[in-house]
């Protein structure tokens, strides 16, 4: 639906989500206790993207080694740093991603603990792992997933010590939902203005960094190419004038994912280049978004949830302005590759 449903956002995910704060703190704390040497994130297209700024938070927040990995790819490189002592999280809205399924098989046979965030149970991945996180429908999965990966990501690192701050940005974080509802509400028209303006547009550059990176291949992969069939690359901002910069027209849509973290200033500079050159620069800053209750200090990693929410509305306004179905596909699970 093109009207947001503000109260289902807020019951799924303000309520239901926060909900299972205590089982994932459970999860979190028998691990530590236990002990690990390293973590890896595992997921498939839209469910690797989600991971990235996870590996990006604990890579600037904590001494945990981290590997973010494409599950696909994990099963075939002989990973050495995988082992029995590793925690392995996964992802699947559906639970029966294919390559995501058999990573969590092949990472569970080499001794290593496995965790699976799914929206429904009783599916592959949730019989797969040893804990299953569950939100118990597909209803806003991924905004509840990055709840969820929240709370699991810093649970870890205030186990390791480094961040004395979890009760508070755990409180704060229920806070959460009810500051994205605001900002969706600003955000809506600008939403469909840029559906409106770009329903032809045949080709963009998504351009993020940080925590944010992985947002920006991810909506650039599953939403424009996969969702709308429409061609698109995504950049990060580090690596923008090491080619992509030359592409540049003044008709080329780029789309600049601003976050909050140490990163932004690369974002910045191509923000600069950007708009001396091309007409149809269009920027999604956090910055711009009040989250009331929520402690300047939190803000740069809650970037990732309120962004997420964000481009979902830029979506359903393609979805409408190009007639093309958000679940309409070609070739994804319609035949054999």
């Amino acid at each position: 639906m093109l009207k947001f449903e503000h109260d289902t956002f807020l019951e799924y995910v303000g309520k239901e989500a926060v909900a299972k704060r205590e089982e994932i703190e459970k999860v979190v704390d028998e691990i530590s206790a236990k002990g690990y040497k390293n973590i890896f994130l595992i997921g498939s297209g839209g469910t690797i993207a989600m991971m990235y700024p996870f590996e990006y938070i604990l890579k600037s927040n904590s001494t945990v080694e981290v590997h973010a990995e494409i599950a696909a790819e994990l099963l075939v490189m002989n990973n050495r740093h995988l082992s029995k002592d590793s925690v392995c999280i996964f992802a699947s809205v559906t639970g029966t991603t294919k390559e995501t399924v058999a990573a969590a098989e092949f990472c569970k046979a080499k001794g290593a603990t496995t965790i699976g965030f799914v929206a429904e149970p009783g599916t592959p991945l949730a019989e797969a792992v040893d804990y299953c996180i569950s939100t118990g429908h597909e209803k806003h999965s991924f905004d509840t997933f990055f709840l969820h990966l929240q709370l699991l990501t810093f649970r870890f690192i205030h186990n390791n010590d480094e961040f004395p701050q979890y009760e508070q940005f755990a409180k704060e974080i229920a806070l959460l939902p009810e500051g994205i509802v605001h900002a969706l509400k600003t955000f809506d028209s600008r939403a469909e203005q840029f559906a409106i303006r770009h329903k032809d547009t045949g080709y963009h550059m998504l351009v993020g960094a940080g925590n944010l990176w992985g947002n920006t291949y991810s909506y650039a992969m599953c939403i424009l190419e996969e969702m709308q069939w429409i061609r698109s690359k995504s950049i990060h901002a580090a690596e923008f004038f090491h080619g992509t910069l030359e592409l540049v027209e003044d008709d080329t849509s780029v789309i600049l994912f601003k976050g909050e973290d140490e990163t932004r200033p690369l974002v910045d500079r191509v923000e600069r280049f950007a708009e001396k050159i091309t007409n149809e620069l269009f920027i999604i800053d956090t910055k711009d978004y009040p989250l009331e209750g929520i402690s300047e200090e939190f803000r740069k990693h809650f970037a990732v949830n309120l962004n997420w929410a964000l481009t979902g509305r830029i979506s359903v306004y393609l979805e409408r302005e190009r007639n093309h179905p958000l679940e309409l596909r070609r070739y994804y699970r319609k035949m054999e590759y």
